[in-house]
């Protein structure tokens, strides 16, 4: 047997340890089947060392939508018959659906760009097209080590682009903008998937490119990830500053909607100071922004594609819920819940999360359960929610030791993680 060096050094690159590889492969080859599949930390240590030299298809496909290259550069090795087909060689399959769809799509890479080569307007076009295509994925099934290799992937075919092509300035400053685009979605799967190193990394690349674009709708969507990304870390001086630079920008003094997403963003930070009055002061601005929002003006499709009411109301949800406002958490729950659009399977599994808790947080035990138990089995595999769904089950266990609502719940997660894992 000979040692697998090049999937090991892919590993190491993203921190990876055995259990999370296996996790990843699992739920590529759940998007890509309908099934969650059975890679277990053994059957990463046969790939490691070098006993299983060339996994079955559909963990080649999922490991090529984990790391963004071929099985052979993870140094896999076809035996017998086989081999990768040229289709296989050439195009990367990309296992999302159209926001709102459920058709698989394949996609063919960008051409690079040979030195001296024209770049137009449709190129750019085209990386536009493939940044719609992250942000779908991301909204299904967000946090994916596969979504933010894609991303930064294609932030780098954007810069290869500029680097080697001809173009003008506003083309230039186009593609700028579309590579920070993408590193702003590598930061933001990074942020979701807990993996907050890489994502301060990725936010250090996309502001620098942000900044040489000249775009203030994607230095907006960047600095309000990294306020994001400073709550979720509890660093709440960071956070407040980070949205204060999103808040500042031209973009959110001349579009509602920006305002408000802002004002939002900034209720959940507040929450964590316990200070309920701030939070409602910025609730308040971010629904009035919300109000006087031209719903015909042309926007950037990332925040389209998610911020609303529902929105509005699942970072309500988020502050009030960090101030111990138990009620007021519940009420915007519902509401959040009622409107959400149904592509958006992990932002609904998070709020069902987060409504668990606020009926848990006002003594609810069994409609606590039962929420949380409600959360769709594919929906608990995400590891944010995994770890939400942990800590509920924490906070029930403290809360009522022993009782028949936390029985209930431990059998519960035995059972169904048992078979997730």
């Amino acid at each position: 047997m000979v040692v697998n060096v090049q999937l090991r050094h892919r590993m190491a690159e993203r921190r990876m340890t055995k259990v999370e590889l296996a996790r990843e492969v699992n739920l590529e080859i759940e998007i890509l089947t309908g099934r969650l599949g059975t890679v277990s930390e053994r059957t990463v240590h046969n790939w490691l060392s070098g006993s299983t030299r060339w996994p079955p298809e559909k963990i080649r496909r999922a490991l090529k939508a984990v790391f963004g290259c071929t099985p052979e550069e993870l140094g896999f090795v076809p035996t017998g018959r086989a081999r990768t087909t040229p289709e296989e060689d050439v195009r990367r399959r990309d296992f999302i659906a159209a926001a709102g769809g459920t058709a698989v799509t394949v996609l063919t890479p960008t051409p690079a760009a040979s030195a001296g080569s024209r770049i137009g307007i449709t190129d750019v076009q085209n990386l536009q097209r493939r940044f719609t295509e992250v942000i779908a994925s991301d909204h299904r099934h967000g946090g994916r080590l596969s979504i933010e290799s894609k991303a930064a992937s294609l932030a780098d075919e954007a810069l290869e682009l500029q680097k080697n092509g001809i173009a003008t300035q506003r083309i230039r400053a186009q593609l700028y903008a579309s590579a920070a685009a993408f590193m702003s979605s590598a930061m933001w799967a990074a942020i979701d998937g807990r993996r907050f190193d890489a994502a301060l990394e990725h936010h250090r690349k996309a502001a620098s490119l942000a900044a040489m674009s000249g775009d203030s709708g994607i230095q907006f969507r960047i600095w309000s990830h990294a306020g994001s990304m400073y709550r979720h870390l509890g660093q709440v001086g960071d956070a407040l500053a980070a949205n204060d630079v999103a808040r500042s920008l031209p973009i959110a003094r001349r579009d509602p909607l920006f305002a408000s997403l802002g004002h939002a963003r900034h209720a959940a930070i507040h929450g964590l100071t316990g200070d309920s009055n701030a939070v409602r002061r910025s609730l308040g601005h971010a629904q009035d922004a919300l109000d006087r929002v031209d719903q015909a003006a042309t926007r950037p499709v990332w925040i389209t594609a998610f911020y609303d009411q529902s929105e509005l109301d699942s970072l309500a949800l988020a502050a009030h819920l960090a101030a111990g406002n138990w009620e007021d958490a519940e009420a915007r729950a519902h509401r959040s819940i009622a409107q959400r659009r149904d592509a958006m399977r992990r932002s609904i599994a998070i709020t069902t999360v987060r409504l668990a808790r606020a009926q848990l947080g006002q003594g609810d035990l069994e409609p606590a359960v039962a929420t949380a138990m409600s959360v769709p089995t594919a929906g608990s595999t995400h590891p944010r929610v995994k770890r939400m769904l942990a800590a509920f089950g924490t906070n029930l266990h403290e809360r009522a030791p022993g009782s028949t609502s936390d029985r209930t719940w431990t059998a519960y997660t035995h059972d169904t993680w048992r078979t997730t894992a």
